[in-house]
């Protein structure tokens, strides 16, 4: 019987660590790949044999290349999760950040892509979803590279469903919101700004890895056979408050139907 494999970047820490292990209770094998070969390598002691950890750069081609072959199986799933954050005023962000950024989250989100794309085409298909952020959906001040590296994985994602469909790859995105795991530690770790970011949240808490690896996991899975080229907010209804948090008087929430001047 062909094993399920799980292609899954930047699996050696946070977010990615989470969707791993989430995959392999499903009962994905895993292809753990991350540029911090030590993250992997604990990753794979905690699953055990359904694991084998690589180190690879996501932006050398030989790297993914080597990696993409060494497996047995055409991957049925791949994760583009790999990613940095480049935060800082636009005005001061150096060259080597904002290159650097772009690099990692966009040209490596290409290049995984490309090239596990090519292999799964020769068995019919498989599932990408590509991890983007809210950041690349809503521009926010100091965000340096991050948030555009991110706008362009999301058109990125677009841009592969519509060209890989008829291969029978479906090709989706996941935009985080405000997450308490990974790259956001050291965002959460004043007791103040958690409570000032989560307070606007509609659902009101702060995200989970686990959110993310589940939503993930839903667009992979046979329920979502239908949806390609999508982009999913896992925000807690972050993108949809703008109205919300702006002021408004009380008078006009009880208008009537004599006051259609007020709507």
């Amino acid at each position: 019987m062909t094993e399920k494999w799980a292609v899954v970047t930047g699996a050696g820490n946070g977010i990615g660590t989470v969707i791993a292990r989430s995959a392999a209770k499903l009962g994905y094998r895993i292809a753990a790949w991350d540029v911090n070969a030590a993250g992997v390598e604990e990753l794979a002691a905690e699953l055990g044999d359904i694991c084998v950890p690589r180190q690879v750069d996501v932006v050398d081609e030989a790297s993914v290349e080597g990696a993409v072959a060494s497996l047995p199986d055409a991957p049925a799933l791949l994760v583009n999760s790999a990613g940095i954050v480049r935060f800082g005023p636009l005005l001061d962000v150096s060259l080597a950040d904002w290159e650097q950024a772009l690099r990692v989250n966009l040209t490596g989100t290409f290049l995984v892509g490309r090239t596990v794309a090519r292999r799964m085409a020769t068995v019919g298909g498989g599932a990408i979803i590509n991890i983007a952020s809210v950041n690349g959906v809503a521009a926010a001040p100091n965000a340096g590279a991050y948030s555009a590296s991110k706008a362009g994985v999301i058109r990125l994602t677009e841009h592969q469903a519509m060209e890989w469909a008829s291969l029978g790859i479906r090709v989706n995105c996941v935009a985080p919101g405000l997450i308490d795991a990974g790259m956001s530690d050291a965002i959460y770790a004043d007791p103040e700004v958690r409570r000032l970011r989560q307070a606007r949240v509609p659902l009101g808490r702060l995200g989970s890895s686990e959110d993310i690896a589940d939503t993930v996991l839903f667009l992979a899975s046979e329920k979502a056979t239908y949806i390609t080229g999508q982009v999913l907010a896992v925000d807690g209804g972050l993108l949809k408050s703008t109205l919300a948090s702006l002021p408004r008087p009380k008078s006009v929430d009880s208008v009537g139907p004599d006051d259609d001047s007020l709507a």
